[in-house]
């Protein structure tokens, strides 16, 4: 029986959201003079309320203005580092990698789950010393630019699914032989839930505690 964990990250690991903090650390550190950019930002907002664009084009929007449309991966890399000490150190509930650690002395196999950029979500990984990582995925072109492009799907809400799906087949792992644990603080995350055999809501929003509470879900405070 293959025993796998998946997590959430931002406010289920992590004790707020990760994406907007990622963009001004990499402005801050590289490029302040981007901050001219920030009153256009809610015209992005906008347009993504009135569903004019998706949330991933709202993503690579706020991306082209933040970080820029063609950064050399080779650059950002020191900053993608400190910025995942920085989460390390400040931006963690201690009882999730509490968790995490019981899950690992367990045997079971360690995936995060996030709608977060890959780009910066395999750094947080690597100190979470978790085995898989699944993210929104960001074009690298030949020149080892990184482009404000997703590839595929913005890994949110059903997507999620079948990104574990696919992770299931590359890995040879059959649901059927298989026991899954999941962790989610959000609603958005109810597919991915009702994937799990052990659904857990970690520090729950209001929503995703009644949506708990009627599907006898076990609900935790990570706070």
């Amino acid at each position: 029986m293959q025993k796998i964990s998946l997590y959430d990250m931002d406010r289920t690991i992590t004790v707020y959201g990760t994406y907007t903090p990622f963009l001004l650390h990499m402005i801050f550190a590289r490029a302040p003079w981007r901050l001219i950019f920030l009153p256009i930002l809610p015209f992005g907002f906008i347009a993504y309320g009135l569903k004019l664009i998706s949330r991933g084009q709202l993503k690579t929007f706020n991306q082209r203005m933040l970080l820029g449309s063609a950064p050399r991966l080779s650059d950002l890399q020191p900053e993608i580092e400190r910025f995942a000490e920085k989460i390390m150190r400040s931006n963690i509930h201690r009882k999730a990698i509490d968790q995490i650690e019981a899950d690992r002395a367990d045997g079971r196999t360690l995936v995060l789950v996030t709608a977060s950029y890959e780009l910066y979500v395999d750094a947080i990984v690597r100190h979470l010393d978790m085995d898989h990582v699944i993210g929104t995925r960001l074009e690298v072109d030949g020149d080892g630019r990184v482009r404000p492009h997703i590839i595929g799907e913005n890994c949110y809400d059903d997507e999620k699914i079948n990104r574990i799906e696919a992770l299931f087949a590359e890995q040879g792992w059959r649901r059927a032989k298989s026991h899954v644990r999941a962790y989610s603080d959000h609603v958005s995350d109810r597919a991915m839930l009702e994937f799990a055999d052990e659904a857990i809501a970690t520090t729950p929003t209001p929503k995703l505690r009644r949506m708990a509470k009627m599907r006898g879900w076990k609900i935790v405070d990570w706070r």
